[in-house]
């Protein structure tokens, strides 16, 4: 029994997608989830007339607007492996959602587009996974447009991200030129737009094609062995131990949305990609092969299901096993909780799951018991997990209903919101006035929209502009008298006094006024 634990533990592969908006993150989820069987047709977030939409954007805003705005979780088997997807939102304003969901994973994938190089996006997300010493894996998408030089796109990688790349397949043309890859790992050209049968072509020793065949007389063919030889002499070298440390990306050509390429990255990733990896606690690190089960709450989710008005903990298991009905302590309370009602996804298509082992991500149905960053532990040990990093809000906005008569509704819609994490919530002092904080702007458009779809609440929204967020490590050296339309002073939702500055300026001005006072931000 226990050799068939550690087996199902290191056969999981528990990655996320990131990637700058519309370079082809979630098109590319959709063909893997194709590849494991879990769909039968992939959903295109362009193609709206089809009533198709991307299985990973279930919200009703996502297939209105074509973008996902919240991490969703994916898992599938292939080839003896578990595979784990969180596709993450690409937008910038849904930022402290995907920075979460990256400490839920063991690896990432980023995908880049081939025209457009690295984004802003991108960087930053690439920048957590590197703090993180997560290994990343390339995608370079859209080969079958025209694009940017890949030798470019390699430098770039390497100069802006400051890692080492080494490309397992090489792209031979582009656009409307583009033939295929050269097949470094493989040894082999995939053909692009050729039947099963035929795709496929063998290389020899020397890593040429043996025989006759009409690439060999294509000067496309020729290009791609001379930019060969000079990755396999001038390149890095490949190294199982730089990837492992997030110091070396493997890279990979290829086009999501012609589902070229995709199945070769796959099948590449699963041989490299680490399996569960031992996790940080205030008690040192906790492996995924300890027998007591363990893990974290990294997001939750209202209205999955908007007929049920439910809310799901999504559960990063990090160690031992999960078993329906077992009881396991929230370490935050001390409090035991059984989890009775469990399930694991494909997107919001769920499933009661009875049994998961580390790595795997499974949904626990909550009725207001669990915060982000819970630590979950079976047994009388107690320890907690590294905290997940929040943001500092930048934008505010004063918020009632329309309808004074849906207070109730009104209050309760912001409650659950609020503890997903994507909005902040502070009260005025005297007034109590609702005060919603966010990174960015479009989290405050999906908070009206899911307001009124969700809980049927019409919201009045009054932007009070951007603010610095402050909060305060000594509170008794605060009071009243300190707040002003400069500097406001709110409470946040449990409670803690923060201050609300109107710019650099004002906080400065503060800040030399009562130097007693000690502020700090999130992050």
């Amino acid at each position: 029994m226990k050799n068939d634990f550690k087996n199902d533990v290191l056969s999981r592969r528990t990655f996320a997608i990131i990637s700058h908006p519309d370079a082809g993150k979630t098109t590319l989820t959709e063909q893997l989830l194709l590849f494991g069987g879990a769909i039968r047709a992939a959903g295109t977030v362009k193609g709206k007339k089809t009533g198709k939409f991307a299985t990973s954007d279930w919200m009703e805003i996502e297939k209105q607007r074509g973008i996902s705005v919240t991490s969703s979780v994916m898992a599938f088997d292939y080839n003896g492996n578990r595979v784990n997807i969180l596709d993450t939102p690409g937008h910038q304003d849904f930022s402290e959602d995907t920075y979460r969901t990256l400490m839920a994973v063991d690896s990432a994938v980023m995908i880049i587009d081939s025209a457009k190089g690295i984004e802003a996006q991108t960087l930053k997300l690439f920048k957590v996974c590197k703090m993180r010493g997560i290994p990343i894996f390339t995608f370079v998408n859209k080969m079958d447009r025209q694009g940017r030089e890949p030798l470019e796109i390699l430098e770039e990688l390497e100069e802006v991200l400051g890692i080492e790349s080494y490309p397992m397949n090489w792209p031979i043309g582009m656009g409307k030129e583009f033939l295929g890859i050269y097949d470094r790992y493989h040894n082999r050209i995939e053909q692009f737009r050729v039947e099963d049968d035929d795709r496929f072509i063998s290389l020899n020793d020397e890593g040429e094609i043996a025989g006759d065949h009409s690439l060999k007389e294509n000067d496309l063919y020729s290009q791609t062995l001379e930019d060969v030889l000079l990755l396999n002499e001038a390149g890095n070298h490949f190294s199982d131990d730089k990837i492992a440390s997030g110091e070396l990306t493997p890279v990979f050509f290829g086009s999501a949305l012609t589902n070229f390429g995709v199945q070769t990255f796959l099948e590449t990733y699963l041989n490299f990609a680490p399996s569960p990896q031992p996790r940080k606690s205030d008690k040192g690190l906790i492996t995924p092969t300890a027998e007591e089960f363990s893990g974290f709450v990294f997001k939750i989710q209202a209205n999955m299901n908007p007929a049920h008005r439910d809310r799901i903990a999504f559960v990063r298991i990090c160690s031992g096993q999960f078993q329906r009905g077992m009881s396991v302590n929230l370490t935050r309370t001390g409090k035991s909780i059984k989890l009775a009602q469990s399930t694991q996804f494909l997107a919001d298509d769920r499933s009661t799951v009875d049994e998961a082992v580390s790595g795997d991500i499974i949904g626990v149905y909550d009725t207001g018991t669990y915060q982000i960053g819970d630590t979950l532990v079976e047994g009388k040990q107690a320890f907690q997990y590294e905290k997940l990093p929040q943001f500092t809000p930048e934008l505010f906005v004063r918020v009632t209903a329309k309808n004074v008569m849906k207070q109730k509704h009104f209050h309760k819609g912001i409650h659950q919101l609020v503890q997903e994490g994507a909005i902040q919530y502070y009260k005025t002092l005297r007034t109590e006035d609702v005060i919603l904080g966010a990174v960015g702007q479009l989290q405050f458009e999906v908070f009206e929209h899911r307001m009124k779809n969700e809980y049927n609440v019409d919201v009045m929204m009054e932007p009070i502009g951007s603010k610095i967020a402050r909060w305060i490590e000594n509170e008794e050296a605060v009071n009243d008298s300190m707040s002003s339309s400069r500097s406001m002073l709110v409470k946040d939702r449990h409670d803690h006094l923060v201050f609300l500055f109107e710019n650099d300026f004002a906080t400065r001005w503060f800040q030399d006024k009562n130097p007693e006072v000690k502020l700090y931000s999130l992050m």
